[in-house]
């Protein structure tokens, strides 16, 4: 034998249920045998018994990033989709907003409303936003059209869609988050355990629904269209992850801690006058941070959670308070927190960039999804107003959507008065939403690089120029590297 030892071998393995690839990948990494011989072993083995001793009895939780599943949602509300993109570690798409019609794709009614005087505002308050949605499409796209007419070259159907799209963009400004979307994901089983045992531990009727339907998801063989198309027989799938369907449990400390602290906010808000909305002064869609120490980052971005002020002004009253009120505000959300139980996310701190960000729930969404940074969003509200998208002011069309706007959210604080819940799935997308977005330079670059682009969306792209400029005032070299595009740079036929 040659002293060098076996050759070199690079091998894709073919796809394997996941709680069985995570338990042969698990054992190839603790023995000496070839990757065959571990999956040899594992078949003939029992992986149920293998994910109980080592996952849940000993909690070796690194082997459940070892397997990995597809999950589709499908004709779940916008604010259930946001929910479930809330693992920081998840990979997926929505359906989007951006370059599909929502029209036919109808909205979620909560249980608690069916049958009530409630149910028919609420759908009014829905069928009203659907109308207008649909009647500004058309003058839209016809005025985008003469705009930027269709250069040569451009196939008039890639031309018809792009154009589209931009209409899109901004009649999505009267989507409630009660609109029926469709969701996408690949996740390790590990991520699926948290995001069930996030959803069964939910506030929200609905996503408690999902995360009892996501369990049985997992505890029957999947649908395998692709297998039978290919000639597998129809029923030969194994389940994806029954050990993980019957383990999975609502979580005490998620189900409660939020509740408590907003408890606590509105008591510590309230004596300094910070229990109103308020937005500043400048007209800016972004502050940055200036930093600060790890004690009150905590204690603010605890209660900034469970208010609707801005940070710096929850900031400057955490650190005009003793040592002992910071402490008493962070104690609450320990209070019940069980020995295995992850510290929620808000105590994520030590970022050198925090930025405070109000903006258009629309915006938002794809603002949403990046994932090198924390995001403390505020509640949703129509507190703080709602944006006019500059194409329709340009088009004239402007009185139209603010009239809508205007009434929408007169009926949605009546319908509030009846049920909170109803009130939250009838908010529009145009409606502004506070979040703080924690980041290093790196994530601050990307943001404001591939943000400000000319083929993004006017809200974001401003946003994303705004983060840039506050950088530059602040730091004005590491301003300087990133290459953002100025909004008013449009190229409206870029996709």
């Amino acid at each position: 034998m040659s002293s060098d030892g076996p050759a070199r071998r690079v091998i894709a393995v073919a796809p394997l249920p996941p709680e069985k690839s995570a338990y042969a990948l698990a054992r190839y990494s603790r023995s000496a045998d070839s990757i065959e011989d571990s999956l040899r072993w594992v078949h003939a083995h029992s992986s149920e018994k293998f994910w109980e001793q080592f996952y849940f009895a000993y909690g070796h939780a690194s082997i459940a990033d070892l397997g990995h599943v597809i999950i589709c949602f499908e004709h779940i509300s916008e604010l259930a989709a946001i929910r479930l993109e809330d693992e920081p570690l998840w990979d997926g798409q929505a359906k989007s907003s951006r370059y599909q019609n929502f029209g036919p794709s109808g909205c979620y009614v909560p249980d608690s409303i069916r049958g009530t005087e409630t149910e028919g505002t609420y759908r009014g308050i829905i069928g009203s936003l659907f109308n207008c949605y649909a009647l500004l499409h058309d003058p839209l796209k016809r005025f985008l059209s003469e705009r930027a007419p269709c250069p040569e070259g451009m196939k008039p159907g890639d031309y018809d869609r792009t154009i589209a799209a931009r209409a899109f963009d901004v009649t999505r400004y009267l989507l409630p988050l009660a609109a029926k979307t469709n969701v996408g994901q690949v996740v390790s089983v590990r991520t699926l355990e948290k995001q069930i045992t996030r959803l069964l531990s939910s506030q929200l009727p609905e996503l408690r629904a999902i995360g009892e339907e996501l369990k049985e998801a997992c505890r029957r063989p999947p649908m395998n269209v692709w297998g039978e198309l290919s000639g597998q027989l129809a029923g030969s799938a194994e389940p994806l992850a029954p050990t993980l369907a019957r383990h999975a449990q609502p979580n005490v400390y998620q189900a409660e801690v939020y509740t408590d602290l907003a408890k606590h906010a509105r008591e510590v808000l309230k004596v300094a006058g910070l229990d109103r909305p308020a937005s500043w002064t400048n007209g800016d869609s972004v502050e940055l941070i200036e930093p600060h120490h790890p004690l009150d980052e905590i204690a603010a971005t605890l209660l900034y959670r469970a208010s609707q002020a801005p940070y710096r002004d929850i900031l400057t009253m955490v650190q005009d308070w003793t040592e002992k009120q910071k402490q008493e505000t962070i104690e609450v959300a320990f209070r019940k927190r069980g020995p295995y139980d992850e510290l929620i996310k808000e105590f994520r701190s030590g970022y050198a960039f925090l930025f405070d960000i109000l903006m258009d729930i629309g915006g938002w969404r794809d603002m949403h999804r990046h994932r090198r940074c924390q995001q403390i969003q505020q509640n949703f509200t129509t507190q703080h107003g709602y944006d006019v998208p500059p194409a329709l002011t340009k088009a004239g069309l402007e009185r139209d959507y603010r009239a809508a706007m205007d009434a929408v959210k007169q009926d949605i604080e009546q319908l509030r008065k009846g049920s909170q819940e109803a009130a939250l799935y009838a908010i529009p997308f145009g409606f502004k939403v506070r979040c703080l977005f924690k980041m290093d330079y790196a994530e601050a670059e990307y943001i404001s690089r591939l943000r400000s682009g000319v083929k993004g969306h006017w809200s974001y792209r401003t946003v994303a120029w705004q983060m840039k400029q506050k950088l530059a005032a602040r730091h004005p070299f590491l301003a300087e590297q990133i290459q953002a595009t100025p909004p008013d740079i449009e190229d409206s036929l870029t996709r």
